[in-house]
């Protein structure tokens, strides 16, 4: 099973996924469509386009986007190159983000001299999944920001056709995508309660360009679409416009009818957003419930949800050695034992907090508990591992 959380996680892709046959399967259009019937372009996959299948059982949301992502950039690059040679692939996808970021972004830093090139597009991937500082805001926008990381698709098509980018080519791409967004809320016939806020997080998913009210455009007649010289770009647009209108669950006579005109203006086939709005419909029904965009709720709360569900996996999967590691630490035991019959003091439960996120040090996917605000985790990892820890301990450590 590969796990994006570890390193050696891009070989371990390419060695499962050594097929000569994945890019004669598709040309540019049917890999596209592939790749919407996943749910990435909406930022949640649910499998991904590859010859032999990859399981998501047991990965977070975060780990199956970075898998989208980094399939979804080879399959362009095999189309458009006609070979699956992973060796290029890396090598050109490294230039193009190094293309992307000026030197002094930041994104050079996180390199170390030992580095490998399939190391280094690790953590351009991880730099690239993460994007907002604010780990609540992130969670919230999660579901957004993912759906506009298949603007990194478009620029690399770009990139590999041209050997370069064009100058603000990625600010360019957001400003017409928010402003088709924009228009298409406008033209619901019925306003969700949501739709405002939609708006605001499409727009703080953008990573090149910011808004103002009297800057955005209030017909697809005022937009200059010249720019969308690709395919990729002109069917995303519709993609993206549609995910937009379906934001309450269901898409009205109205709505079908903005999506075609927008085909239109773009020179896409009728045909194409006829399917793209059947795809949609036949994902949401599938996938629906599971889908943080469509099930809003307190931000704080979808916070929590969000991070439960990450944990919960995280916890899943290290269970066997966090009950070794917390067997081993005498004075923890002790400690836990005292919680189930007394309260603890401030300074045991000072102690307790240390010396879980010292265990927490000796297991390589658990250090999210010793970011910055960590410890706010720990009653959530509890939650996942009752029968290491008695009842009592749950309300002793939560009171502090």
């Amino acid at each position: 099973m590969i796990n994006p959380s570890a390193h050696g996680w891009v070989s371990k892709f390419f060695f499962e996924q050594n097929s000569q046959e994945q890019f004669n399967l598709y040309d540019f259009e049917s890999f596209y469509v592939a790749t919407r019937k996943t749910g990435f372009l909406v930022g949640y996959a649910t499998h991904f386009v590859t010859t032999k299948e990859i399981e998501t059982k047991g990965l977070t949301t975060e780990e199956i986007s970075k898998i989208a992502l980094l399939n979804s950039l080879f399959g362009v690059f095999q189309i458009a190159n006609g070979t699956n040679n992973s060796e290029a692939f890396v090598h050109k996808c490294i230039a193009f983000y190094k293309e992307l970021h000026p030197k002094n972004s930041g994104l050079l830093d996180i390199f170390l001299p030992t580095d490998s090139p399939e190391s280094k597009l690790e953590k351009i991937i991880a730099n690239r999944i993460k994007t907002n500082d604010n780990i609540i805001s992130k969670n919230f926008s999660h579901i957004l920001t993912n759906a506009l990381l298949f603007v990194d698709v478009l620029a690399f098509k770009r990139f590999i056709e041209e050997d370069s980018l064009p100058k603000k080519y990625l600010k360019k791409i957001e400003e017409i995508i928010v402003s088709v967004v924009s228009i298409a809320l406008n033209t619901k016939e019925t306003k969700s309660n949501y739709d405002d806020l939609l708006q605001k997080l499409f727009e703080s998913s953008v990573r090149y360009s910011k808004f103002e009210k009297s800057a955005k455009e209030t017909s697809l007649d005022n937009i200059d679409f010249s720019y969308l010289d690709d395919d990729y770009e002109r069917y995303y647009l519709i993609d993206i416009a549609n995910m937009a209108l379906w934001n309450d669950g269901k898409i009205e006579s109205s709505e079908k009818k903005f999506l075609y005109n927008l085909a239109n203006q773009l020179e896409i086939s009728s045909k194409f957003a006829e399917s793209s709005i059947h795809d949609m419909d036949i994902f949401l029904t599938e996938n629906k419930s599971s889908i943080p965009y469509f099930n809003y709720s307190n931000p704080v709360k979808h916070f929590y949800d969000q991070t439960t569900s990450n944990v919960q996996t995280l916890v899943q999967r290290n269970k066997t050695r966090l009950l070794l590691e917390i067997s081993q630490s005498k004075e923890l035991m002790t400690l836990l034992r005292k919680s189930a019959s007394e309260k603890l003091t401030p300074e045991e439960k000072k102690k307790v907090r240390n010396q879980i996120l010292d265990i927490c040090k000796s297991i390589p996917s658990l250090t999210i508990f010793l970011v910055p605000g960590g410890s706010l985790l720990l009653p959530i990892l509890i939650k996942f591992i009752p029968q290491l820890l008695p009842s009592a301990f749950n309300e002793n450590l939560s009171e502090d």
